[in-house]
């Protein structure tokens, strides 16, 4: 394959070669699901969303797997908070962040498991390592991974052991034994004993008494479980990379025996303003927040017009500008009538560099730059299959997918107006025009032009698109 990928293990590009030719298992950190998804998040699960969708137009089988943490220490607290079961919280946020990102066009994964699902594997896994000499039962009934009997621990962050226990040295003060029963601070925990003011629905049995697993085995096993104990890429957010996935790799590595995955990848931190998005900064923003003012297919491309590895800063003057650049994409479209279908000759010159940036790492900034060229060809020469190969090369991003009177027309509602009572207005002004009450046409116009409205007049009729 010609496909390089930044290799966050090796800290280089390298050439992607799947363990079984043709195929691809691929799992990404999804949500820990107690509240509604935020931007970081949807940038998260766009830049995977992109990685597999071009595995799969480079002919590949792929098997994504995308988890839902659906037990853990917030999402407990917030069940307890409102009165409700875990499941019935897990459930609607489920629900609501199914409708919130598929707005973004961002495709369901093969698998979308759920941590409650995998108790039994994630007991095996536990199993296994305490068999192996790396886990033990402290005090508190803790189970713990004991990090420094795994060598190699630190090789996806870079961290040795050394820095790990100065900086716990910092947070703890030098000499203090852990109040928790942990015989080493770095030791992370893998099975948490139960509380006894803890609901009962956060309890599941185990040899080690009733309790529920850390957060670091549950991905282990639902990755082991569905991809097997090895397989070819990992994702997630570059807040991840330490210690989530450096404890993934030592509990799945430690359990086998093999190497866990080939090549890990890690999307780059999100700014709002130039700022780390914060609550106490009032610059926090979700995703539903966000599509009350844009659509999600302009959201999208704005996200795409940044490399995935790259820091994202977000801000309304950069969705703006996202927002005019999809319009003129659209609008090239629009000039040609009737765009017909075609698959993708990858020796077009305009498709070999979207597949030339798409292959070096899935650089969509550069991809979207032929998405641009080709539209200025068809602004230029009204050549349908200019036009034809924009869709096509668009609906690779998952974008363009529209017609594209649709899309200047935003959907069911413009301007607080429903399409039915705009269309109702532009046949009351054509009628308007037709007696000749010029007056009437003209007070029709500027009532629709202050909803946020423009209408276009030809031979053919009146058409509109939101201004």
């Amino acid at each position: 394959m010609s496909l390089r990928i930044f290799n966050s293990l090796s800290r280089q590009v390298e050439s992607f070669v799947p363990l079984v030719p043709g195929r691809v298992g691929l799992y990404v950190c999804g949500m820990t699901i107690y509240d509604l998804c935020h931007v970081g998040h949807a940038r998260m699960m766009m830049s995977f969303d992109v990685v597999q969708r071009w595995l799969r137009a480079s002919g590949l089988s792929v098997t994504y797997v995308r988890n839902i943490t659906d037990i853990d220490d917030k999402i407990i607290r917030r069940a307890v908070e409102r009165g409700i079961t875990i499941r019935q919280l897990t459930d609607e946020m489920t629900v609501a962040m199914h409708q919130d990102i598929g707005a973004l066009g961002i495709e369901p994964p093969t698998h979308e498991p759920r941590a409650t699902q995998y108790v039994p594997q994630m007991l095996d896994m536990i199993g296994k390592l305490q068999a192996n000499g790396l886990a033990y039962q402290a005090i508190n009934g803790d189970v713990n991974y004991a990090v420094r009997k795994f060598e190699g621990y630190g090789k996806l962050s870079g961290k040795s052991l050394d820095q790990l226990r100065a900086g716990e040295r910092e947070l703890n003060g030098a000499g203090n034994r852990a109040a928790d029963g942990k015989l080493d601070p770095l030791d992370f925990v893998l099975w948490k004993a139960a509380k006894p003011e803890e609901p009962q629905d956060a309890k599941y049995e185990s040899p080690y008494g009733a309790g529920r697993p850390g957060w670091h085995i549950e991905c282990s096993a639902m990755a082991c479980s569905l991809l097997g104990e090895q397989f070819d890429i990992h994702g997630g957010g570059l807040d991840l990379q330490f210690p989530h996935h450096e404890n993934e790799i030592a509990q799945s590595e430690g359990a086998s025996g093999k190497r866990f995955v080939n090549y890990w990848m890690h999307n780059g931190f999100l700014n709002v303003d130039n700022e780390k998005m914060s609550k106490s900064l009032g610059n926090f923003f979700t995703i539903r927040d966000v599509l009350k003012s844009y659509d999600g297919e302009t959201v999208r491309f704005f996200m795409l017009r940044t490399h995935y590895r790259s820091p994202f800063n977000y801000s309304d003057a950069g969705l703006d500008d996202a927002r005019n650049g999809l319009r003129r994409l659209y609008t090239a479209l629009g000039t040609v009538a009737n765009v017909p279908l075609m698959d993708i000759d990858w020796a077009h010159p305009q498709a070999a560099r979207f597949k030339a940036a798409m292959d070096e790492d899935f650089t969509t900034p550069i991809a979207v730059a032929v998405l641009f060229d080709l539209a200025a060809e068809v602004n230029r020469s009204g050549s349908s299959e200019a036009a034809s190969l924009l869709k096509a090369l668009g609906g690779v991003l998952g974008l363009l997918q529209q017609s594209p009177e649709a899309y200047m027309q935003g959907g069911g509602e413009s301007g607080g107006l429903e399409t039915s009572a705009i269309e109702a207005l532009i046949e009351a002004r054509t009628a308007a025009k037709k007696a000749r009450n010029f007056a009437e046409s003209d007070r029709i116009r500027d009532e629709l032009a202050q909803q946020g409205i423009v209408l276009k007049d030809s031979p053919q009729g009146t058409t509109w698109v939101k201004a």
